[in-house]
Formats: structure tokens, sequence, C-alpha cells
């Protein structure tokens, strides 16, 4: 009887190993499936980054490649033809190739007289160095004088103003700018505040390029005592 209560007991315990087995099995061979599925998926995965990386660096050297030719085209005197090639540039290539053919393009727009054009292409341009920046907003703002959107042009040299961040040479260039524009509205309170801000603020400006602000002023105050 006791042999048999072994050989039981045994048999139980053999049934629970193999059972464990099966189970401990079964898992390695579903985590094999997953770590293998898993793998693949990091291998497709890189595999499509390293792609997309690729076509981006092409991307990017096609677009260097062809502002260059716009460059030179400009160099060499081309204005026609530069335009056409920066045009070209901010209109199908991105990275910072395009964004740069937007500011040129607006630019080579502005001096042909086509000021909506120049807006159009002004609107593709990011800002993304102050001065530079600062100086696209200046030639919106010019683009709207030369439209007579005074109200716009305000706006744009007011933005030119603040990204020039206390530029010596250019943040009174803007101001001088703006208070013409008021001029033209007739705000001449506001024209002579704004000359009077030179004045105070930044009078090496004045000096550097002989410019009597003063009589500015006194203009401005002149025409509004007038109204």
């Amino acid at each position: 009887m006791a042999k048999e209560k072994q050989n039981e007991t045994r048999t139980s315990i053999d049934e629970l190993n193999d059972t464990l087995t099966n189970v401990v099995e079964e898992k390695v061979q579903n985590n094999k499936k997953t770590i293998i599925t898993a793998i693949l998926a990091v291998v497709v995965i890189a595999a499509a980054v390293i792609f997309f990386l690729d076509m981006r660096q092409e991307s990017a050297n096609a677009a260097n490649d062809a502002i260059g030719q716009a460059d030179m085209s400009l160099a060499q005197g081309n204005d026609s033809i530069a335009l056409v090639q920066y045009m070209q540039v901010a209109d199908n290539e991105g990275y910072d190739a395009g964004n740069r053919a937007a500011l040129q393009a607006a630019i080579l727009l502005y001096k042909k007289g086509d000021y909506q054009k120049a807006l159009d292409y002004l609107a593709k341009y990011s800002q993304k160095e102050a001065l530079v920046g600062a100086a696209s907003f200046s030639l919106e703002g010019d683009c709207y004088v030369n439209l007579e959107k005074y109200p716009e042009a305000v706006k744009s040299f007011e933005k030119a103003i603040d990204a020039s961040d206390d530029n010596a040479f250019y943040t009174p260039l803007f101001m001088i700018k703006q208070a013409n524009v008021y001029r033209a509205l007739k705000e001449y309170n506001k024209e002579a505040a704004l000359f009077e801000e030179i004045k105070a603020e930044y009078p090496e400006y004045a000096a550097a390029y002989n410019l009597d602000i003063e009589k500015y002023i006194e203009r401005a105050k002149a025409m509004a005592n007038a109204e």
C-alpha cells in the first residue's frame, strides 16, 4: 500500500512537472514570437528612418543646388533669371534654401515694383534671425506704403522695430519710416512722438547721418496744432 501511494505521489508530481514544463515551453515559444516580432518592427522602423533621412538629405542638397544657381544668376546681374529661379525654389522646396529663396524673391519683386507679389513671397518667409527678420518686416512695410495701405504699413514697421531689438542703426531707421507713414495718415502727434524718441534714445544716429531731428519734430507739431 505504501508503495502504491508513493507511485501515486510520484505520478502526481510528474504530471505537475510536465504541466509546468509545457506551460514554460509555451510561454518561451510565445515570448520568442513576441521578441521576433518586436525585432522585426524595430528593423522596419530603423530602415524607414534611414530612408527618410537619406531622402531628406537628397532633397536638401537639391534645394541648395537650386538656390546656388539663383545666387549665381543674381551675382552675374541677371535679375530676371534669378527672380524666376528664386521663385521656383521658394514654391517647390522646403528647408533653409526655400525659406531664403522666398525672401530673395520678395526683394527682387519689390525692386521690380510688383509690391503685392512681393508681399505674397514675404508671407512664405519665416524670420529666423533677428536683424534679417526685422529687415523683412521693414520690406513688408515698404510694400504697403507703395500700395498706399498705410495702416498695414504702420503695423509692419512696428514689427520691424520690435524685432530689431534696439539696434543703434536699424531701430531708428524703422522708426523714421513709421513716422513718415503717420505723416501720410495726418497723425502728426504720433509722428512728433517718434522723432522725439529718436532724438532722446538714438542721438548718435542723427549725428551720423546729419539729420536735423529737431526740424522734423517742429514740423510735425506745427501740423498738429494747425488742425
